[in-house]
């Protein structure tokens, strides 16, 4: 590997293993084999935008994960809520093997409020996080979704996977199974449905 992917490599591994806040350009060099300092600001431009870059990259390590295990596992003959119960089963399975990777995310989200430059990196990392998810559930390549995709459909994947790894990172024992989630998504859209109407007009309500 080259300088750069040496360093994205060792500040993954620091993300890992100490976390966003506590990893030092030290540590990153130190972990990327004796890469020079110098070198970070010369691919990256600062430790931040390097961290940023390593923890959007071991985000979308996992979601090859993910879609690896659903290509292995997944009926090509399964039901599309079938396909997305499977999805979402492999999305909860690996928050507790990924558990790292998801408080290194929380980490960089305080660092933002202080940091604009780790809110930019951030902020554009969801915008592709949302055009990303949009294509999963849709199954199709991402040239495919535009930008009202990414803001409904996308940002409505994000903002569930969002909760359900917080539940999962504070009481994994009571967090909700990839089931679950889906089962609640359809007992919402039947009561929207039963009190909007299916075209988002008033409706009758559910009765209690």
């Amino acid at each position: 590997m080259g300088n750069r992917e040496d360093l994205l490599a060792g500040a993954k591994r620091c993300l890992w293993e100490k976390g966003y806040a506590r990893t030092t350009v030290r540590d990153i060099t130190a972990a990327a084999g004796g890469v020079s300092m110098a070198a970070i600001g010369y691919h990256f431009g600062s430790r931040e935008a390097l961290l940023n870059a390593a923890l959007i990259e071991g985000m979308d390590e996992w979601g090859a994960e993910v879609r690896g295990a659903l290509a292995e596992s997944v009926d090509p003959s399964a039901t599309p809520v079938e396909r997305y119960t499977a999805t979402w089963t492999a999305m909860v399975d690996s928050l507790a093997e990924r558990r790292q990777l998801w408080l290194a995310s929380i980490e960089a989200l305080l660092q933002a409020e202080h940091a604009p430059e780790v809110r930019a990196g951030l902020a554009h990392g969801q915008q592709e996080g949302r055009r990303g998810m949009a294509a999963w559930i849709r199954g199709v390549d991402e040239s495919a979704i535009n930008e009202a995709d990414a803001r409904t459909l996308g940002s409505v994947q994000m903002a569930l996977l969002s909760g359900v790894m917080m539940q999962w990172l504070t009481d994994p024992a009571h967090a909700p199974t990839g089931h679950e989630v889906v089962a609640g998504l359809r007992e919402l859209a039947d009561r929207l449905e039963s009190q909007l109407g299916p075209e988002g007009g008033e409706g009758q309500a559910p009765p209690e």
